[in-house]
């Protein structure tokens, strides 16, 4: 297989996990979606690509479900969410600063906010590489893109 094959080809949500989406979320969902299709570099370890993938949220783990394009299951990665809430937490709480301070703020405000914005997505798009280097590669711009999805499926009504 080709280096063009590692990569996915197809991602949904699990609709059960996601229970409150606002336009902000739906819009953000629907970018990191978008930007991932159009480019990515995925490779499941042992298993040539292209992938489908899932991702959920169960018992307190993030579940990537990677199965080949005829849905046949390849892997289950398992990821416990704990070492991810600290981050994604920080990461809802600047980006709650950073919505408030695009209608009230100076432009030198907004511009601080959103780099400890950007240094929160990459610090969770980094931990996401790490703990799935054994089973999975991501480059940088696919990691911080499923690090988006899963703050989406963090959200709890």
């Amino acid at each position: 297989m080709s280096e063009a094959d590692n990569r996915l080809v197809d991602v949904k949500l699990d609709e059960k996990s996601v229970v409150r989406r606002n336009q902000t979320v739906e819009h953000e969902r629907a970018i990191a979606l978008f930007d991932l299709m159009e480019e990515n570099s995925f490779a499941l370890i042992g298993h040539p690509g292209p992938y489908h993938l899932r991702l959920g949220i169960e018992d307190n783990r993030l579940i990537l479900d990677v199965r080949s394009p005829t849905e046949d299951a390849l892997e289950r990665v398992q990821l416990p969410l704990a070492g991810f809430r600290s981050v994604v937490r920080d990461y809802f709480q600047i980006c709650d600063s950073y919505y408030t301070a695009i209608k009230t703020q100076s432009l030198a405000q907004i511009e601080a906010i959103d780099m400890g914005r950007r240094g929160l997505h990459n610090e969770g798009s980094e931990m996401l590489r790490d703990r799935l280097q054994e089973k999975i590669t991501l480059d940088h711009n696919t990691a911080r893109r499923l690090f988006t999805l899963i703050c989406v499926l963090h959200i709890r009504g």
